[in-house]
């Protein structure tokens, strides 16, 4: 008998929403608006119903189903508990598991979508192939994920993985979202590369044809590669702060790879000959062996990631 899962990853505009074969084949994929009206009581309700609608539309039963794998913005315990809630759904603390489970009768299993994330890109993605990872998401912040041995790192209270929040320099005056100063994410995200570039502008008078453009983790990147100085020296200054962020996480994890995702990770290759150097300087001995990939699965590293909680 054929067995199926659902992946659906809760965002706070869309839940994506993708059902699975066993061998970890995406068979459709779609997405609902998410309802957050009433503290976001609707919101697995919603799901519920859009997943058995899938069924019916697909001719498959319930009982050919290894269960529905579940990814939430929020700090999460092994068991599915948000913990302190997800503030962007409206949701305080309950078991996703259980919750889930009231409106469709198959295993529900749950996990930051982070984390989740990095579970896909295990699964299917850049770090196919290995057991034991680091998902690095640079985006408008930094987020991560943690796999060792195949198995989600969330830590005592749901916050294993929040590598953004590594402390790296002491000297910076400006508050990160976090309400700390010095983070890993105010140099490294999408944000924080052009607050880079702006700072490096305002200090240097290189001629650069970043001067009058918008700046952007884009706009630094795309300089980099035609040969611009001003940004390739940007870039370096993002490279240091990574490879020493990612050299004090592979001290205490020792992951095999590094899979580096997010909307800043479209530059490309360039990206990682930016990184490794500045890794492998900070790294300790045998930490240095640790292999660097980008991501392939983009914004449906959720939905596999899910997927996988439940069909691994």
């Amino acid at each position: 008998m054929s067995k199926y899962a659902f992946g659906v990853d809760i965002g706070g505009t869309t839940v994506k929403m993708g059902l699975f074969d066993g061998e970890g084949n995406v068979l459709d994929k779609w997405e609902i608006p998410t309802v957050k009206d009433n503290n976001g009581a609707s919101i697995l309700p919603d799901v519920a119903r859009s997943i058995q609608a899938k069924l019916k539309e697909k001719g498959i039963r319930e009982e050919e189903l290894t269960g529905v794998g579940v990814g939430v913005p929020g700090p999460m315990n092994e068991e599915g508990t948000i913990l302190g809630g997800a503030v962007n759904l409206g949701w305080g603390s309950f078991n996703i598991p259980e919750a889930l489970g009231a409106y469709i009768k198959v295993p529900v299993k749950a996990a930051n979508d982070a984390n989740a994330a990095a579970f896909g890109e295990m699964w299917q993605g850049g770090g196919k192939g290995y057991d034991s990872l680091v998902a690095v998401t640079l985006g408008t912040g930094v987020g991560g994920g943690i796999i060792v041995r195949g198995r989600l790192l969330v830590g005592a209270f749901g916050a294993g993985g929040e590598i953004g929040h590594v402390h790296l320099e002491d000297a910076e005056t400006e508050n990160c979202n976090c309400g700390n100063r010095g983070c890993l994410e105010q140099y490294t995200s999408a944000t924080g590369i052009a607050r880079l570039a702006r700072r490096y502008l305002a200090e240097h008078d290189t001629p650069t044809v970043l001067r009058g453009e918008h700046i952007s983790a884009k706009t630094v990147f795309d300089a980099v590669k035609a040969g611009d100085a001003a940004a390739k020296e940007i870039a370096g200054q993002f490279g240091d702060y990574l490879g020493k962020g990612l050299a004090m996480v592979s001290a205490v994890v020792n992951p095999e790879i590094f899979v580096i995702g997010g909307g800043v990770s479209r530059a490309g290759d360039i990206l990682l000959s930016y990184i490794e150097p500045y890794f492998r300087k900070y790294a300790f001995g045998k930490c240095r062996e640790t292999k660097f990939a980008l991501a392939k699965l983009g914004n449906d590293a959720g939905i596999y990631g899910a997927a996988a909680l439940v069909l691994l």
